[in-house]
Formats: C-alpha cells, sequence, structure tokens
C-alpha cells in the first residue's frame, strides 16, 4: 500500500490515476467506456461504491459497489475508502482503496468516473501522480436537453440534477484540463491523446 506523506502519496513504482469530472448528462461515461476499449492494456476502471439503488441493466460490482447505509458507512469507519461524498441528499458515493490497488498491481493505469468534489479530493491527494479531466456539455441547455432525454429521473429529481450541474461547473478551472464534449469523436481523440501523453510521461 502506498504511503501517505505530507499530504502525498509515495510508492515503489509508477501508478498513475486518470481522473473523469463532469455534471451529470455531461457524457463522461460514454468517454470513459471508449477509453477503456482502446487502451485496454493501459487502463483500468476504478468502481466506487454507493448507497442508491442499481437502474434498469446495472449489475452489482460493475457499474458500482451497491451498499446499503450501514455497509457504507462501516467502510468509512475501517478507512477503506480514499474519497467519498454526500453527492445528492441521502446518496453517497466513494472510491474504496482495494479497487485502486488491484489495478495497480495487474500494472495498469486507475481511470476514475467521479463527482466533481470527490475528483477534487484524489486530485489534492495524489497531485502529479494523478491527470483531472473536467468534460462539460457545450452549455446548460445542451446539458438540460440531455439530462431529460435521459427520463430516468422525475421532475424534481430532474431539476436537482440541473441545479447541480450549474454548481458543479464552477469548479472546472480546478481540473488540469477542461474538453468540451460537443462532437463526440472529437472528445474521444481528445482524450486519447491527453490520457496516452499522460501515462507515457
Amino acid at each position: 500500500m502506498p504511503t501517505f506523506v505530507a499530504g502525498r502519496y509515495f510508492s515503489n513504482q509508477l501508478e498513475k490515476l486518470i481522473i473523469f469530472s463532469a455534471p451529470s448528462g455531461s457524457g463522461k461515461t460514454t468517454v470513459v467506456k471508449h477509453l477503456l476499449e482502446v487502451m485496454s492494456n493501459q487502463l483500468a476502471f476504478s468502481v466506487s461504491a454507493t448507497t442508491r439503488s442499481p437502474r434498469p441493466g446495472e449489475l452489482d460490482g460493475r457499474e458500482y459497489h451497491f451498499l446499503s447505509l450501514d455497509d457504507f458507512n462501516q467502510n468509512v469507519a475501517d478507512n477503506q475508502f480514499l474519497e467519498h461524498e454526500e453527492v445528492y441528499a441521502g446518496i453517497l458515493y466513494g472510491t474504496l482503496w482495494s479497487e485502486v490497488k488491484k489495478i495497480w498491481a495487474e500494472g495498469k493505469a486507475v481511470v476514475f468516473d467521479v463527482d466533481v468534489k470527490g475528483g477534487l479530493n484524489l486530485k489534492r491527494k495524489f497531485g502529479d501522480q494523478a491527470l483531472a479531466v473536467f468534460l462539460r456539455p457545450p452549455s446548460v441547455d445542451v446539458l438540460m436537453e440531455r439530462l431529460t432525454k435521459r427520463s430516468t429521473e422525475v421532475e424534481h429529481q430532474l431539476q436537482e440534477r440541473i441545479a447541480k450541474a450549474n454548481y458543479e461547473l464552477s469548479f472546472e478551472s480546478q481540473y488540469d484540463t477542461v474538453v468540451v464534449n460537443d462532437i463526440l469523436e472529437e472528445t474521444f481523440a481528445t482524450c486519447e491523446k491527453l490520457v496516452s501523453d499522460f501515462i507515457q510521461n
């Protein structure tokens, strides 16, 4: 396990993290899945833990580790999380140390699909070991359209996500780089180059 010293983690080998954060509906899950497909020999996905219920088609251990609130809090008490946040009212998300160590043991960089605050927490802990990418939509209007089309939330949940998206956009300047997800193929190419350059340097 890496050693934590004066705000940084150190290890005996080059261990890197790629952090993708974005407001809900910005397309980060699509981008992350693409990178994992085309760079499968170099990257592996860190499956986050959450207390929310699975959506249709989601499997425990694939999209998320779905935990009860009691189990999540026990992991917090046992220092099993690198970071954790209450992303929405009553819904917790977190990054498990065990996920990161497993991927590093395979000689791969860890890819995170996390909320904005979680992403910044990881960046602060790992410094230059981490590349923090903020993926944003071309405009808030486009984001609202994407969220509405998804139709996975009732109206009050949709409004909560839109309000949260506006708040999250205010954090983009704290990330290493910002990628505007307008034309998907161009976004793929930009992110592939960013990640490849970071891993090789």
